[in-house]
């Protein structure tokens, strides 16, 4: 679709959302959001026409891009239908989306229950823990993200946790494997490995195994850096949690649905967790959904015993029938496999050659559709571009990185000394090479500001 320039409505857009709408994340009055007109693909753009490529897939949550007519003609078909019912009884789209969701998840993960979010999915993944075992603690990491409610955002390790630090109680939280910035002065992924999983069984042994209800992990990280865990990590974590008798729960909310180029990020390591939570990809975000895989022992401790929790839209009808048809949209199509044929490809090969010719780029890592760039200063010293949650005048280089990426017609994910690259599932691969040769540009702005 051609952008058609309406630059008044696009005021009064701006103009009524500035009045009104309280941003989350945000410093109200330091904020210029961009008024977005419409969407189709991998593509949005503003009222003065302005097209974007957009390399964040909304809050990663557009697998398969916008306004897929297939997702939207079911989420019409079901308001015309059936367009809201209670969670207590059986709703035929609610069942459906269940049982596709359950064929795709490892292991015995069959029963689903459905959240609004990916926060609320964590937040009742650790409360079926806590249950289960009759425990208080919870393990989490640092480099994570797990939700703004008040537990997901206390289990949380990046910043934004900081001001909501007043629910901690029971959080313990650990260092997972970062070989590119090891805490543990480790040469090679296997030493990483190694010393990773010695601290977080030490961390347990001195935080007392019987206290421990779960250990939490992304399987991997998102907004904190995309950091695949090396090989046999997760494994051993699995291993870890069998031996104390701990609830290993996975956080796929950013990483499922086929982001890595396999319907679950756990399935490039064939581990099975305890809890799998999910949102975000499972229907494109065109509706609120998110959830929370269940094993069965787990799910047996609830048998005759009532789970205290629940959503007023739990599996709501019009979310659950946007997840069936973004799923068989994804089986149809092929969106898993393309994610994972352009990963290996064409985005892996384009970054890493962007990273032999940019002294601003330290690292590339990544799988499938779910890549980033760590920025730095000096490749030599690994110093970051700007100091670790910089905001103003010390996040000024980043800014100008960000801002020659739009002027180039693509939307980046800046995070920190981060950008991601995280374009929708199902993008094309000259799309691709457009974004890509974007931020090849605007890294020449990064590179201003390097040693």
């Amino acid at each position: 679709m051609t952008p058609q320039p309406t630059p008044a409505t696009g005021a009064a857009v701006k103009a009524a959302d500035r009045a009104h709408v309280f941003h989350s994340w945000s410093a109200q009055e330091l904020i210029d959001p961009l008024a977005v007109a419409g969407a189709e693909g991998s593509y949005f753009w503003d009222f003065d026409g302005n097209r974007y490529l957009d390399f964040t897939s909304g809050l990663v949550y557009t697998n398969i891009g916008y306004q897929h007519p297939k997702v939207v003609a079911a989420i019409q078909e079901q308001a015309a239908t059936l367009s809201t019912f209670a969670p207590a009884f059986a709703v035929e789209a609610r069942s459906e989306a269940a049982r596709l969701i359950a064929e795709r998840t490892p292991g015995d993960l069959d029963k689903i229950f459905f959240t609004n979010g990916g926060a609320d999915a964590v937040e009742h993944a650790v409360r079926m823990a806590r249950l289960h075992t009759g425990r208080p603690k919870v393990l989490s990491a640092y480099r994570s993200y797990h939700g703004g409610t008040q537990q997901a955002v206390n289990i949380t390790g990046d910043p934004r946790r900081w001001a909501n630090d007043s629910g901690t109680s029971g959080v313990v939280r650990f260092w997972a494997p970062f070989l590119y910035r090891s805490r543990f002065y480790a040469e090679t992924e296997e030493q990483e490995c190694a010393r990773a999983l010695e601290h977080l069984e030490t961390t347990i042994a001195f935080e007392g195994p019987a206290t421990i209800a779960a250990i939490v992990l992304e399987t991997i990280p998102g907004t904190a850096g995309i950091m695949v865990p090396p090989p046999g990590y997760l494994a051993g974590v699995r291993a870890l949690c069998d031996k104390y008798g701990i609830v290993f729960v996975l956080d796929e909310v950013m990483a499922g649905f086929g982001r890595t180029g396999e319907w679950f990020a756990a399935d490039l390591c064939g581990v099975v967790p305890d809890l799998m939570t999910f949102a975000k990809g499972v229907n494109s975000g065109y509706v609120p959904l998110g959830g929370v895989a269940i094993s069965a022992e787990i799910a047996a401790t609830f048998g005759k015993r009532p789970y205290p929790g629940g959503l007023t839209y739990s599996g709501h009808p019009l979310a659950c029938a946007a997840a069936v048809a973004t799923i068989n949209v994804m089986a149809e199509e092929g969106v898993v496999e393309n994610a994972a044929r352009l990963g290996a490809d064409v985005v892996g090969p384009a970054l890493r050659d962007l990273a032999e010719r940019h002294p601003s780029v330290g690292e590339v890592r990544g799988t499938g559709m779910f890549w980033a760039l760590e920025l730095v200063r000096n490749k030599e010293t690994r110093e970051p571009l700007v100091p670790y949650n910089a905001t103003g005048e010390a996040n000024a280089p980043m800014a100008a990185f960000a801002a020659a990426a739009k002027a180039g017609g693509v939307w980046p994910f800046v995070n920190m000394n981060r950008t991601h690259v995280v374009p929708p599932c199902n993008v094309t691969e000259a799309e691709l090479k457009e974004g890509l040769a974007a931020l090849d540009a605007a890294l020449s702005v990064a590179d201003e500001h390097t040693e």
